[in-house]
């Protein structure tokens, strides 16, 4: 059976990342690369879909973790009748080959361990031939292969592999599980043993390059950190998480696969690594970003693969029975070839911000710039399947509209501020006739507030972005009823919804079974900066910090009723604004008020 979301903690080692729970299994491991078929699939549906478990063999064994200061090495410490261990779990940095360190020493007394691998290729499906040769056990199927080093005996047991051993106090047991594509030769069974220290080094240099200071410092690092664990060094990119298909809805079928890199967190993004002083994983990002959309503006996705890569088409798992049930378990993601008008604003967006950064963009890019502005001109009175990628009929997104908007905004301010050549005064007409039309169209002066769509009755907490991006300021009537309706509407025990089904804000418009969308709750926190409404923010602040698990890791969503994360985990959307927030209410660098303050007027 699945454990809890948030009984997971994240190991990785930025290529790839695993999740271990709390009783020290290994239920999800992608190798080699974040978006590669699944090893160990437990996570989606059994052990027997792939998992490595090492714990006490007492059932009643009580267990504690903590990752070692800011680094991604994960020590539990694990309490028996007999005595107790720690299990130290880490993925070594820096190697050619993923590899997963797993530590067992004894602290106390004497605990009988037990361990139980299972390793299942292509999402749980395939069961490797296993054989014993002189490094370890070897699984080999197709183009993959896994090496398993240990320092006990491991005897076969059905279709998997397990180990009973005693720790006494002082004792040291090591097991290392190293990747590598079975037409290659074998590397090294196992790196030598300062390659923890290392790796734990390397987690702590990272952590010393934050620049914010505030009184959540050690929350707003974590998420700085699990932004940095979800970035792929060989090309730049950002996944939104490490998983596919935990469920928005306990048992539901809103299970996507989030193992891709969204242009829609662009901006937001940019800001949390350049505020929290990450400059090259910033650059390499804007990097990754230009490469990905090179070619035809027309053709722009909103989602790409971790090396840029356009078709990531859709498919279902049969064989996997999905997190505590919830079908279907899907791979790849159907939304990569909507329309959804608002990422061409976060382009723009995000190029313009580097600038405020030192990051200057050449005449190629200036170029660019001009095209996609151009593909907004022509399309933004067009409907789009807008910021949550709704997969019925389009509609004319109020959101959208707004980023439409900053785009040809932040192109203006590029000509007026930074000397750029283009055509201003056509583009001030389109901008302004989109401001115009949206607080006509997407303003029900009745109710007083913007709504989700033209024509809509439901709220969205996308709104909540108006004055984050400068498109009216904070103290504008309109705004002010729109943050007034959604703290009516969308937000249950302090947090936020996404948005109404059109019922007009009754207690039945929210859609059944989803919980609150995190990223949607800071964006109330930083509106009430922003109006001053400190107190509120810095409350909000700490009731969403308190979400994060015991490790200080963020799902998608949170199920107040159930008391749970639900959705993708970690999720970078979710750490982002948590960063963001913090940036907000206690750093020198604030995104909120730099963003408005893009805007032209």
């Amino acid at each position: 059976m699945s454990r809890r979301i948030e009984d997971y903690a994240l190991i990785g080692d930025t290529t790839t990342a695993a999740l271990v729970g709390a009783d020290g299994s290994l239920d999800w491991l992608c190798l080699p690369r974040f978006d590669s078929p699944a090893a160990f699939a437990a996570l989606l549906g059994d052990e027997e879909n792939g998992c490595w478990r090492i714990a006490p063999a007492d059932a009643a064994a009580t267990s504690t973790r903590a990752y070692r200061d800011a680094s991604f090495v994960l020590d539990t410490i694990f309490e028996t009748a007999a005595g107790r261990v720690r299990l130290t779990d880490c993925m070594l940095l820096g190697g050619a080959n993923p590899r997963v360190r797993r530590i067992v020493e004894g602290l106390a007394g004497s605990v009988a361990m037990r361990m139980a691998y299972a390793v299942r290729f292509d999402y749980g499906r395939i069961v490797p031939w296993a054989r014993r040769i002189d490094e370890g056990l070897i699984a080999v199927a197709g183009p993959d292969a896994l090496l398993l080093s240990a320092d006990v005996e491991l005897q076969p047991d059905g279709l998997r592999h397990v180990a009973d051993f005693t720790v006494e106090a002082n004792e040291r047991v090591v097991f290392e599980l190293t990747y590598f594509a079975s037409y290659d030769a074998m590397p090294a069974a196992r790196l030598p043993d300062d390659e923890v220290a290392k790796t734990e080094e390397t987690w702590r240099g990272w952590a010393a390059q934050c620049t914010y200071e505030g009184p959540c410092k050690s929350v707003v690092l974590r998420s700085l950190m699990t932004l940095l664990a979800l970035s792929y060094p060989p090309t730049g990119g950002i996944v939104a998480a490490v998983t596919t298909s935990l469920p928005e809805e306990l048992g539901g079928s809103r299970n996507w696969d989030y193992r891709y890199c969204w242009l829609r967190d662009a901006t937001f993004a940019l800001y949390a690594l350049l505020g929290g002083g990450y400059i090259d994983t910033a650059l390499a990002w804007r990097a990754w970003l230009l490469r990905a959309i090179a070619g035809d503006p027309m053709e722009l996705q909103i989602v790409y693969g971790l090396r840029g890569t356009r078709r990531i088409n859709e498919w279902e798992v049969p064989w996997l029975a999905g997190y505590e049930g919830a079908k279907p378990v899907r791979i790849g993601n159907g939304a990569h070839d909507q329309f959804q008008l608002d990422v061409y604003g976060e382009i723009v967006d995000l190029l313009f911000v580097a600038q405020r950064f030192g990051i200057a963009y050449d005449d190629d890019v200036w170029a660019l710039i001009v095209q996609i502005v151009g593909v907004v001109e022509q399309r933004w009175s067009e409907p789009d399947r807008g910021l949550w990628e709704v997969r019925g009929e389009p509609q004319h997104f109020t959101h959208s509209k707004v980023m439409a908007w900053v785009a040809l905004d932040r192109a203006i301010a590029s000509v007026e501020l930074h000397g750029r050549a283009g055509p201003v005064e056509r583009w001030r007409a389109t901008r302004d006739a989109i401001h115009a039309e949206v607080c006509a169209r997407a303003y029900d002066a009745t109710r007083g507030t913007f709504t989700q769509a033209y024509g809509s009755s439901a709220l969205d907490a996308s709104t909540l972005l108006i004055p984050l991006v400068g498109f009216l300021p904070i103290d504008d009537d309109r705004v002010r009823g729109t943050v007034a309706a959604i703290e009516r509407d969308l937000v249950r025990d302090g947090l936020v919804y996404r948005y109404t089904q059109g019922g007009g804000g009754t207690d039945d418009g929210l859609p059944p079974g989803e919980g609150a969308f995190l990223a949607c709750s800071f964006w109330l926190v930083d509106n009430y900066t922003l109006a001053g409404r400190r107190d509120e923010a810095e409350a909000m602040f700490e009731r969403l910090a308190a979400l994060c698990n015991d490790v200080g890791l963020l799902s998608e969503e949170y199920d107040p009723q159930a008391k749970r994360q639900v959705g993708n985990v970690p999720q970078a959307f979710s750490h982002v604004g948590l960063i963001n927030s913090g940036f907000n209410l206690w750093h020198v660098d604030k995104p909120a008020e730099h963003r408005a303050a893009n805007a032209e007027s």
